[in-house]
């Protein structure tokens, strides 16, 4: 299987995964344009997505969703709750019925070769969910935009060979920074987004469980720095046996650009 995320981060959220017959994108937040030159870049074409999974209605998760759905007749696939809100505040509009697909959460469902599991996720959202992607071999879970991580996630993460966890703020540098504390209050809140540290703890506790290759995403611009993210989560695997570069592959997500390409 095949990963790579194209935009991570409250500007844009994008993430591509596939095997050799089936290709899906979970989110599409940033434009149409951007995302197929995004796509072309790491030898994809938007002509071959076969579907768009939503994790919930938010612009930075769904901005570009409406054009490609239109522009390459593609389904996107998304919570009934996240569709009811979607359409009563005609977020996406101008979508073929066809390719409006409502999903569940603990309900799987096949799209090519790949078998997708929804799952809740507790995010300030109608009905957020994230995704876990498997085929015949491997199995690949996207988890961002969650307050804290739920026994849900872990259930349904375990396994994963590959886990995109986010890793959005360092608490300490939140505090510091320039939000109102009003937003202070709602990032840092149970249906607000994960911190350094408590990413840290996910990683490392799905690495005893043994996932080998962890993408660390939806970093904030301003509460946050790349290095901090990656040397928070090290020192924790490190501390229990895990060495990125050895035993585990680390890596952080880019904002405004595509990431590493990893086959698994």
């Amino acid at each position: 299987m095949k990963f790579c995320s194209l935009y991570s981060g409250s500007s844009g959220n994008c993430i591509f995964v596939g095997d050799k017959d089936t290709k899906l994108l979970i989110d599409a937040g940033v434009s149409c344009t951007r995302i197929e030159k995004a796509l072309r870049e790491i030898g994809e074409a938007a002509c071959d997505i076969q579907a768009i999974l939503i994790t919930h209605e938010h612009q930075d998760h769904i901005a570009g969703a409406g054009t490609l759905s239109r522009r390459f007749n593609i389904p996107i696939y998304a919570a009934s709750g996240t569709w009811d809100k979607i359409n009563s505040d005609k977020l996406l509009t101008k979508i073929q019925t066809e390719n409006k697909v409502s999903i569940s959460a603990g309900s799987a469902f096949n799209v090519g070769s790949l078998s997708v599991s929804p799952f809740n996720i507790p995010h300030d959202a109608a009905m957020p969910v994230a995704y876990s992607i498997r085929n015949d071999c491997r199995k690949i879970s996207v988890v961002t935009d969650m307050g804290f991580v739920t026994d849900e996630i872990r259930e349904n993460v375990f396994g994963s060979d590959l886990a995109m966890i986010e890793s959005n703020h360092d608490i300490e540098m939140l505090k510091r920074g320039p939000h109102p504390w009003h937003l202070k209050n709602r990032i840092l809140s149970r249906t607000g987004h994960l911190s350094n540290d408590y990413a840290a703890d996910f990683v490392t506790y799905l690495a005893s469980c043994g996932t080998k290759h962890f993408v660390l995403g939806h970093l904030s611009d301003k509460n946050n720095v790349p290095s901090l993210a990656y040397d928070t989560v090290r020192i924790s695997l490190e501390k229990n046996g895990f060495f990125p570069s050895k035993n585990i592959h680390l890596s952080v997500a880019p904002r405004e650009c595509i990431g590493e390409v990893i086959e698994i």
